[in-house]
């Protein structure tokens, strides 16, 4: 009889140290800041009880750079930070996405532009989503909005990571990192991925080279190419989820803490006779483009809802068929919208009175 696995309650930042681990991240580089900081510390305590090496490096630049050397002798490895500390890692991650290094990046987003200040945002959703850093690149970006997405996704990144030889995003925010909920450990399931390309020492075999600098005539041209090809192939690899989208006549759109909330307010809506549905984007990029262009043939109003001031928005304008409205409610840093709020908002779209 299989024995029966134990129910935790957890941070969404400890179930994603808890995941890297279980996916067999053996090294993780970082450097301290609000709200992400209970990673690196439940990293430290563990990490070394399995063989693992964690340091805390002396910046957020070092800490990625660390990352892409771990990550180019085919370890599995990560770092986290929050907003303007994966700001400082963006070079690195250019120079990781042009060697085709793997790694796992973690952002527990908190309000900007600059400091800003500690309160959750998803303004950070244009730096994840479009590479962020110089050149033409791309990352793979998960977005959960749930403790046990937090743990199941990170597993998930790591193997990802290896499977396209990238970078991959997992992009949350404060209230994910900090609030506290139950948590099924489920073991992990090794994906076999072969690895012939990494750095071991040339003895007994021909040379491998990662790099970032070509400067032959065409080389460069070429390699982007392939990156890109690389990039196209990633569809394959979209996640979404959809609530009451049957007979729906206001779609909504979001994605990690905000589609938390409105998953309750849209059972509200639907009690009070308000046929509003959901799609939830899990993979913000790949963004599941053909996914909404389907719901759109059906329903013509969508209402985008974010932490934000508008920017998912514009790739659900880009997604949806032409002739489809496309509405947005944001809400800047600062405070977190309840159900009610939110619904009060969507009775205004949905009337046509706003």
């Amino acid at each position: 009889m299989a024995k029966k696995r134990k129910m935790l309650l957890v941070k969404g930042n400890e179930a994603i140290a808890m995941g890297a681990i279980e996916a067999g991240c053996r090294f993780y580089f970082g450097y301290p800041i609000t709200p992400q900081n209970d990673i690196p510390e439940y990293l430290s305590a563990h990490l070394p009880a399995v063989g693992g090496t964690f340091i805390q490096a002396e910046s957020e630049i070092a800490s990625i750079n660390m990352l892409l050397g771990a990550g180019a002798t085919g370890a599995r490895a990560m770092t986290s930070s929050s907003s303007p500390g994966i700001s400082l890692k963006q070079e690195g991650l250019s120079y990781m996405a042009g060697s085709e290094i793997p790694g796992v990046v973690v952002n527990m987003s908190r309000s900007g532009p600059g400091l800003g200040g500690i309160h959750p945002s998803q303004g950070d959703y244009f730096q994840a989503t479009r590479g962020g850093g110089h050149g033409d690149y791309r990352t793979i970006v998960l977005a959960p909005d749930s403790i046990q997405e937090c743990y199941e996704l990170t597993m998930s990144a790591f193997d990802l990571a290896d499977k396209y030889r990238n970078p991959v995003v997992i992009l949350g925010d404060a209230i994910l990192g900090n609030m506290k909920e139950s948590l099924d450990p489920k073991p992990y399931r090794p994906k076999k991925i072969e690895k012939n390309w990494v750095l071991t020492g040339a003895a007994g075999r021909p040379s491998r080279f990662l790099k970032t600098l070509y400067l032959s005539d065409g080389e460069l041209t070429k390699h982007n190419w392939k990156l890109y090809k690389k990039y196209q192939s990633m569809g394959k690899e979209i996640r979404c989820q959809d609530l009451a989208l049957e007979g729906a006549k206001l779609v909504l759109v979001a994605f990690g803490s905000m589609a938390r909330v409105l998953k309750s307010t849209v059972t509200m809506a639907r009690q009070e006779g308000l046929k509003v549905g959901l799609i939830r984007p899990i993979t913000l990029f790949p963004f599941p483009t053909e996914i909404i262009r389907r719901a759109s043939e059906k329903t013509r109003h969508f209402l985008t809802m974010e932490l934000n001031t508008g920017q998912m928005v514009e790739d659900v304008r880009l997604a949806v068929k032409p002739g489809t409205k496309v509405d947005f409610y944001g809400v800047p840093p600062g405070y977190i919208p309840s159900p009610d709020e939110l619904l009060r908002e969507i009775k205004k779209i949905y009337s046509g009175k706003k």
